[in-house]
């Protein structure tokens, strides 16, 4: 019955999804231009609380464990897990008291509503992944502009998505530049489960009733550790307890 209703429930879901991301492409606009920064992040959390209300259509469910109060006014650096691109309206909408900006490719800079224009003129920062020298500069002066402005950086340190839900190998060299450039971090890991289920047939179907799970684990200083230590911690906390969703 559930494979059935996904074909309907897929082509609501991306009508409203495309009416949500096209409006709010007009107000990110007039926020930014004509308001600053601020008004424009407003908008970019509501936009994303409303993809969320989207994925409701579908009968996904977000369960969001948070049980730290992440301070607001100082950086941090997320380091999380890649399932799908519906990872990131969660971070965005429950970290977004810390200001949460991506580290993504320079492919997802334009040509989407919505998505594109945050990516360009909301903090975050794009690479060229066939540029490994620029990525470096890139992700160096994106640190050193979390530290200044006392924002946040999300880093998936597995590069791409898993597409089965297992743990990908992380990969050193994008967080460790991003610690070596803004070492007063506090850096958070978090820990996704299940998303990978809701691209599992690619763009369609979307499958309905999926449950996603995320768990933002204890925030420790950057510079309370080496990076090799500080680096197996985050990915032993994340490890573990995508084991334990399992």
């Amino acid at each position: 019955m559930k494979k059935i209703l996904s074909y309907p429930l897929s082509v609501i879901f991306y009508l409203v999804f495309g009416l949500v991301l096209v409006i709010f492409h007009g107000l990110q606009f007039i926020a930014h231009r004509g308001f600053g920064y601020r008004a424009h992040k407003i908008s970019v959390d509501w936009l994303n609380f409303f993809i969320m209300r989207c994925l409701n259509l579908l009968g996904t469910r977000i369960y969001f464990d948070n049980p730290y109060q992440l301070k607001k006014g100082i950086p941090h650096i997320v380091v999380a897990n890649h399932q799908s691109m519906y990872d990131i309206p969660p971070l965005i909408w429950y970290l977004r008291k810390i200001h949460p900006k991506f580290i993504s490719k320079k492919e997802l800079g334009k040509g989407i509503p919505s998505v594109s224009y945050n990516l360009r003129h909301g903090g975050s920062v794009l690479i060229d992944r066939k540029n490994s020298e620029s990525a470096v500069e890139a992700i160096k002066a994106f640190g050193q502009y979390l530290s200044k402005n006392k924002r946040s950086g999300v880093i998936f340190p597995e590069g791409t998505r898993s597409r089965d839900g297992q743990l990908k190998r992380f990969s050193e060299n994008g967080l460790r530049t991003l610690v070596e450039s803004c070492p007063d971090a506090t850096v958070v890991p978090v820990s996704i489960d299940n998303s990978w289920k809701l691209q599992q047939h690619g763009m369609f179907p979307l499958p309905v009733g999926i449950n996603i799970r995320f768990k933002v684990h204890q925030p420790i200083k950057a510079s309370s550790l080496k990076f090799d230590e500080l680096f197996e911690h985050c990915k032993n906390k994340i490890e573990n307890e995508i084991s334990s969703f399992n």
